[in-house]
């Protein structure tokens, strides 16, 4: 009885060190968990919209084997709202040097924020492999510098 509480005591100790740590992480480095809407109809046109000063809400397809829209431009320091549906099977989405990797599963819309503080190119990858032309299947978001005393 003493070891089944010592055991139930640490493994509640553990979760709430977790929970901790995940507190941290979302505060400290902007971390934050994926979500997945399914009390919204699915769209089926990608699109990206300025919602706000330096705030982009983007809309991604995926579909045998592409991206839509395959290049997406935006400026440095831009907080994107990055969303993801499915026209056929389920596909993944990953943003390598970023902690964006979505799961496209039919008939739902996978959601997550992301903050692109650098210049350059960055390649949007499905990384489910989702058939013949899966290793084709990529976009492209461009992060501009912005000019000095530019409007954000």
């Amino acid at each position: 009885m003493r070891g089944e509480r010592a055991v139930l005591g640490l493994s509640l100790v553990f979760v709430v060190f977790l929970f901790v740590l995940l507190l941290f992480a979302r505060s400290a480095y902007g971390v934050d968990l994926p979500g997945c809407l399914t009390d919204v109809e699915p769209y089926t046109k990608g699109a990206i919209e300025q919602i706000a000063a330096n705030r982009y809400q983007l809309r991604y397809v995926a579909k045998m084997w592409t991206f839509d829209p395959p290049e997406v431009r935006v400026p440095a320091g831009a907080e994107v709202d990055l969303y993801l549906v499915t026209q056929d099977v389920v596909h993944g989405l990953q943003i390598p040097g970023t902690n964006v990797n979505l799961m496209a599963v039919p008939g739902a819309i996978a959601y997550t924020k992301v903050k692109f503080t650098r210049p350059g190119t960055y390649y949007v990858r499905c990384h489910e492999f989702c058939g013949a032309g899966h290793q084709f299947m990529e976009a492209r978001i461009i992060v501009e510098e912005t000019s000095p005393g530019a409007n954000q």
